[in-house]
């Protein structure tokens, strides 16, 4: 497919990395590859990880024409893989910047047949890599209601959790997403929907997006991580699409600032345990009206930053 990525907030990020000429970066999505295009405009070494080997392909693709195009030093590699083990894949190398875009990709979004949206019928996949076994029919087609309620809860905080999972049950085996989306249409009162203009089946994609890829669970592990395959000085950056993600980032981030876990009414420190990031933004960046008009999906992003100390 033809395919058109627009980053988002790329210019808060490219300034939050302070890319450099020569600086080693790490793109922990890759996606459609338009922050690491960037980067390499601005002369920076960039290593990509994806869970997608379509998504790797498509990126590789843009990166190799570029460079054809600019004669730029070849200075990219592509790794098939998920960021959460960035540590085994990058081996030895260390990062001046380390950027992280975890919403689900525009190349993701715009292959119908990935099953991501809920404009389009398509199979019920929502796979980002598509070796990996369990898909979103999987789920909805094998979870009791109760499993079905805490996934649309949790991941979506969704209020009407329950009663979607109740007519999912009623209308099992469900093999597409237009089911789905009819599924949570008939489930939600019409008078009690979202008045932002939000799609009713909006959380529960989201929620059984996460389900399926695991997005989640192990995000803390895998920031503090990161932090630690930094450079002195290094900075990493974090772009969050909804509150759950954002919270763990946030939390996360302001540990690692203050790890301290001594009363506050001690006079000095006796944990032992020291400050190993500083925050750069203490509030998350988000995109301007003008962004998000060129952009729709850039809405809900939002940036969080912090930079290793010494």
């Amino acid at each position: 497919m033809e395919f058109h990525h627009l980053p988002v907030l790329l210019e808060a990020c490219m300034d939050g990395l302070r890319v450099f000429s020569g600086g080693e970066y790490l793109d922990c999505t890759l996606g459609g590859g338009g922050h690491t295009l960037e980067i390499l405009r601005r002369g920076g070494r960039v290593t990509g990880i994806d869970r997608d080997q379509d998504a790797i392909a498509a990126a590789s693709a843009r990166v190799e024409s570029f460079l054809q195009k600019t004669g730029a030093e070849a200075s990219f590699r592509a790794i098939r893989g998920n960021f959460h083990d960035a540590a085994s894949l990058v081996g030895d190398t260390r990062f001046d910047g380390i950027l992280a875009d975890l919403g689900v990709s525009s190349f993701q979004l715009d292959c119908r047949e990935r099953g991501f949206s809920y404009h389009d019928d398509a199979p019920l996949d929502m796979r980002m890599d598509a070796a990996q076994p369990r898909t979103a029919a999987d789920i909805v087609n094998t979870a009791t209601e109760d499993e079905l309620t805490r996934i649309f809860r949790d991941y979506g905080e969704e209020k009407w959790a329950r009663q979607i999972a109740r007519v999912i049950l009623d209308r099992r085996p469900l093999e597409t997403t237009l089911q789905l989306v009819n599924a949570v249409d008939a489930a939600i009162p019409k008078k009690v929907r979202a008045k932002d203009g939000s799609h009713p089946a909006r959380r529960v994609f989201q929620a059984l997006r996460i389900a399926v890829n695991d997005e989640l669970e192990p995000l803390r592990a895998a920031l503090e991580m990161l932090v630690g395959l930094l450079k002195p000085s290094g900075r990493l950056c974090v772009i969050a699409f909804h509150s759950l993600e954002d919270r763990i980032v946030k939390n996360t981030f302001r540990t690692l600032a203050d790890p301290c876990t001594c009363p506050r009414n001690l006079p000095v420190c006796v944990c032992g345990k020291k400050p190993v990031v500083r925050p750069v933004t203490r509030k998350p960046l988000v995109a301007s009206a003008e962004e998000v008009e060129r952009n729709p999906r850039a809405r809900s992003a939002t940036l969080r930053i912090v930079e290793k100390l010494p």
